[in-house]
């Protein structure tokens, strides 16, 4: 199993707020990168975690588990959303899906 595939964590941080307008500034995306091992999840997986079969449902293994809170997940160019997690005794596990 190799963990190559660079995954970034991405945090979203509200923009600070401007006086002058009375408008907040643009929100900011902080990322942190790992290498992971990213396939493609199997039918049981979407079966057990769904109920039924999606399309673009990934499974993300790191070889730590990943503590700092975070809001979505990039792969490549595509955003996806975690719909389950799991840490195991040194791994942790993630079954994400795309957002549109």
């Amino acid at each position: 199993m190799r963990f190559d595939t660079p995954v970034y964590f991405q945090r979203i941080e509200q923009g600070p707020y401007n006086e002058e307008t009375g408008n907040y500034e643009q929100d900011s995306i902080i990322e942190d990168m790992r290498y992971a091992n990213v396939t493609s999840a199997g039918t049981e997986a979407l079966k057990l975690v769904y109920g039924e079969l999606r399309q673009g449902c990934k499974v993300v293994r790191l070889q730590t588990h990943y503590k700092p809170a975070f809001d979505s997940i990039r792969i490549g160019g595509k955003t996806y959303q975690v719909d389950s997690s799991r840490k195991l005794r040194n791994k942790h596990v993630f079954i994400v899906s795309e957002v549109q």
